[in-house]
């Protein structure tokens, strides 16, 4: 079995250690919408069939429009964008060496080096480069001429959906690029599992080998074309997602913390004893997120419109 990874969540810990219920919690660890997108009914169907081709497609021709994704690219849906994770580094060669500049989402250094890749933030010539875009914790945002470098470039855009015209997507350039794409953060629905990968034909067959047959459930097929076609609803959504992200950092700042950054999905605050912080936090019922390599970082997400009034009890 393999260790534990230090993520977000963990709320059951968190319960155990303060108490409480799940109910009374505010989970602020993650950088997950708290207003998810209003799923409607379900077709009967969806539930009683394997998903058949028509719906697979709807739902690839649906992310091709919403990511303006060039012809030159084939796309991908798996249950999440984990599996598409764990599953690249294998699909890419023989390992070599892969730079992730970090600090960043942790999956992508765990699933190279557990294939066998040196993995490191700045190696000679490496073979594949992996940009979190924007960055998780940070937000930084990558450079649009970075896909000139020799190699296979994978650019991590899962939470590129609050600022579309940051995308890196203009710049694939059919051979050496590869786009992940996460469904579950901007539209609140991490629950059904939905990624996508954007790749050159060859390893878009071989992810499809690797997954199998049917990898995307049908009410997720069903529910994910329904909300990419929903540009109304994702533009009204980042508006909503702007105006929270200002309330955040004002409200964080007059409690003792340094400016934001981040996304509008969650928010990075430089705080004095982060651990010290999130104790408070907990007395309060909501859960926040600290770094192991960090004593002074501490990340929000956005409280539900519900939920700010247990936020400032807490602070």
């Amino acid at each position: 079995m393999s260790k534990p990874r230090d993520h977000g969540g963990g709320l059951d810990a968190a319960i155990a250690r303060y108490g409480g219920d799940r109910a009374g919690w505010l989970d602020l660890s993650t950088g997950i919408n708290p207003v998810p997108y209003p799923t409607g009914d379900i077709s009967p169907n969806c539930w009683q069939t394997l998903p058949d081709i028509a719906a697979q497609d709807r739902l690839i021709n649906a992310a091709r429009a919403f990511w303006n994704i060039p012809d030159t690219a084939h796309i991908i849906a798996a249950p999440g964008a984990s599996a598409l994770i764990a599953q690249l580094p294998r699909l890419l060669g023989t390992p070599k060496s892969a730079q992730i500049v970090g600090p960043t989402y942790n999956e992508w250094q765990a699933a190279f080096e557990n294939a066998g890749w040196a993995v490191s933030a700045a190696p000679t010539d490496p073979a594949v480069r992996i940009t979190v875009h924007p960055n998780n914790p940070d937000g930084a945002r990558a450079q649009h001429d970075m896909l000139a470098d020799p190699g296979i470039s994978i650019i991590d855009e899962s939470f590129c959906d609050t600022v579309p015209e940051a995308s890196l997507m203009p710049n694939f350039d059919g051979e050496n690029t590869i786009f992940i794409k996460s469904f579950g953060k901007f539209w609140g629905l991490a629950g059904i599992r939905l990624g996508f990968a954007i790749a050159p034909p060859a390893l878009v067959e071989k992810l499809s080998d690797a997954l199998g047959p049917w990898p995307v459930s049908g009410p997720a097929l069903e529910i994910g074309a329904r909300a990419l076609l929903d540009e109304n609803w994702a533009n009204q959504t980042r508006l909503r997602l702007e105006h929270d992200t200002q309330r955040l950092d004002d409200l964080m700042k007059s409690s003792g913390a340094g400016p934001g950054v981040g996304t509008s999905l969650f928010r990075l605050y430089q705080v004095d004893d982060a651990q010290a912080w999130q104790d408070r936090l907990a007395r309060g019922h909501v859960w926040s997120r600290i770094f192991p390599y960090s004593k002074t970082w501490l990340r929000l997400g956005l409280p539900h419109p519900d939920k700010w009034g247990q936020l400032e009890a807490a602070l």
